[in-house]
């Protein structure tokens, strides 16, 4: 039987920023429709608007009603706000921040009920898109929301080929990072970076390099004593539970010696720690990708870019990085279950003529064989 292709719920983001310019520039390359089906959440008149603006050459957008009309190899667009919403490039507007949510909320919708495999997001602005029902200072901790339970907590990595950074604490103020650098937070996040390094990107043994909250390391309690007080005992908690993680590294010499390359994964204790040496290393085509939840989703490690839109000078390779992110973490995931699904028992045979057993499962007994 032919394997279908993987369907992708795109959200199109501020429609006064560079969603759709991404979006549109990605599904221009006739080649990507090969990969999956893609379902934009949105309007095709505001695309077609964009496209216009932009002077981009015509994607041939599939008008549909719901998620199952997808057509493979067709751009398909689902319209789930008004076609009188008016776009205003480069401004933060009201209604921009409505059809953000509206587009949001359709495509989480049918991901809840498995009519898209994955969800890949354009930016959206943190501040227009506030209401009653979105009340979070991103993606990630809404995503957190609608799929997290007591074995699923979000994760927020960012990463390119083979640096990932992860954070502790996320869109929170600086003034509160120090009150959640706690030993039980450290060990949840080794946890569920650990889980996603295997699932969704094939490593056997990740190898977590964590960085320290405090300059120089704290300098042996000098500049500070969450290193020697927190974060080793939950690195040696977590050691215990069988994740390996070394450090902590003062942070700010760990990426210029380009350490990272030594590591399968970064932990940064908060947001501009990780974000700001990434952004220099990745900026340009960097991938945001929420881990620990049920759900794939991607988005590119860019903002709406205001300064930008409509002039089209937006470059798309981030957002397209997220597409491809997207893809290989939903086949990870496929083959990591099915090759846990039914773990092989211990195996044991006679040693010899005393009738010892041994376990194959042990390092230092394989030389026997």
């Amino acid at each position: 039987m032919e394997e279908r292709l993987i369907k992708v719920g795109i959200t199109q983001g501020d429609i006064n920023g560079i969603g759709y310019e991404v979006i549109l520039k990605t599904f221009g390359d006739a080649r990507m429709e090969e990969l999956c089906t893609p379902i934009i959440y949105g309007s095709s008149k505001i695309a077609a608007y964009h496209r216009k603006v932009l002077d981009l050459p015509p994607v041939n957008l599939n008008t549909i009603t719901q998620a199952e009309e997808a057509v493979s190899e067709r751009v398909n667009i689902i319209n789930c706000i008004s076609d009188d919403t008016k776009v205003e490039l480069s401004q933060s507007t009201e209604i921009a921040g409505e059809a953000s949510y509206a587009s949001l909320e359709a495509a989480v919708s049918d991901l809840k009920r498995n009519a898209v495999d994955v969800l890949v997001t354009a930016p959206i602005n943190k501040h227009n898109i506030q209401n009653p029902t979105f009340h979070f200072p991103g993606h990630t901790e809404y995503l957190e929301e609608c799929f997290s339970n007591a074995s699923h907590k979000a994760l927020m990595i960012l990463m390119k080929g083979e640096l990932r950074v992860a954070l502790v604490t996320g869109h929170i103020p600086l003034s509160q990072v120090a009150p959640k650098i706690t030993t039980d937070n450290i060990v949840s996040k080794l946890h569920i970076f650990n889980q996603s390094l295997k699932q969704d990107f094939a490593i056997i043994r990740p190898r977590i390099a964590v960085l320290s909250l405090n300059p120089h390391a704290g300098d042996d309690g000098l500049l500070g004593k969450e290193e020697k007080e927190i974060i080793i005992p939950a690195m040696q908690e977590a050691e215990k539970q069988g994740v390996m993680s070394f450090g902590p590294f003062a942070a700010d010499g760990f990426f210029g010696s380009r350490m990272d390359e030594k590591f399968d994964g970064v932990l940064a204790m908060y947001h501009d720690q990780g974000l700001a040496p990434f952004k220099a290393l990745a900026m340009d085509d960097g991938v945001n990708y929420t881990a620990g939840l049920s759900i794939v989703r991607t988005s590119p490690a860019h903002g709406t870019a205001y300064d930008i839109a409509g002039k089209n000078q937006a470059s798309e390779e981030s957002f397209r990085q997220a597409v491809y992110a997207a893809l290989d973490i939903f086949r990870n995931r496929i083959r990591y279950k099915e090759a846990t699904a039914n773990p092989l028992r211990r195996q044991y045979f006679d040693k010899g003529g005393d009738n010892e057993k041994l376990d194959l499962t042990k390092d230092d007994d394989a030389d026997t064989l």
